[in-house]
């Protein structure tokens, strides 16, 4: 229980960071030998590390990443080809701020959800919101929201991360609902939110994934908004084909 006046005050403000400070260094016999300056400064530190840390926790709670996984734990040395420079590029997040996509193509086990995931984790670190979703269990979920209700609300959610993680990606011919809402949740978030897809299907299989020829899947998106394909499995190259390149047309245009 708060005994002291000044923790009653500072837990009246919502100042949990700074009273749990106080209350350390009044206890402490160091105290004494801190100015108020230094007192101020180490309250408003612990406040602001209680604060981040409580935002990180939220953020990863509603992320719900498959992964617990980190940049700093990537290892480079493994043989799938994955780029240090323009990984850490991407783990800069300014793409994110550009609104630009994100694919990671490769075999069964090079990783390719969990760089996502540590994607993912960073973009949180830097206050970004992430949502992570397996494609099967979506699509699946989506089915049965569409009888109960909760579809435009799925939807909403789907819509407002800065940051979603679609993993699985092409592990099932869609149907005719899945290809709608493939259509939707991409046609919405177009430049205004970025993407990362994981799949094991290479892109330019991908039409066959959709089954339905009135959906194109180009290798590019509108000029101002770049994809990076990142193909896991063998050396990283960035050609025209596969790279950092300028698409002109949104890869899920119906015609």
């Amino acid at each position: 229980m708060l005994t002291h006046p000044m923790l009653d005050q500072l837990a009246k403000l919502g100042l949990s960071g700074m009273a749990q400070a106080f209350a350390e260094l009044d206890a402490s016999s160091d105290a004494a030998t801190l100015t108020h300056a230094d007192w101020l400064g180490l309250l408003v530190d612990r406040e602001t590390t209680h604060r981040r840390d409580k935002r990180l926790t939220a953020r990863l709670r509603y992320a719900r990443l498959r992964h617990h996984a980190v940049v700093e734990d990537i290892d480079y040395r493994a043989p799938r080809g994955l780029d240090r420079g323009l990984f850490q590029k991407l783990a800069g997040g300014e793409w994110i701020d550009a609104h630009d996509n994100l694919i990671l193509c490769g075999p069964t086990g090079v990783g390719k959800s969990w760089l996502a995931c540590a994607l993912g984790h960073k973009a949180c670190r830097d206050n970004r919101s992430v949502l992570y979703q397996r494609v099967p269990k979506l699509f699946a979920d989506l089915a049965l929201a569409r009888g109960d209700g909760r579809y435009a609300r799925i939807m909403r959610t789907l819509n407002g991360a800065q940051l979603l993680i679609l993993d699985d990606w092409g592990l099932d011919p869609l149907d005719a609902g899945a290809r709608r809402d493939l259509y939707e949740i991409l046609e919405e978030r177009y430049d205004r939110r970025s993407t990362i897809l994981t799949s094991q299907v290479p892109v330019d299989k991908w039409h066959q994934v959709i089954g339905d020829p009135t959906f194109c899947l180009p290798r590019r998106q509108a000029h101002r908004h770049p994809s990076v394909s990142a193909a896991l499995g063998h050396r990283i190259s960035r050609p025209r084909s596969c790279g950092i390149e300028a698409p002109r047309s949104r890869p899920w245009q119906q015609h």
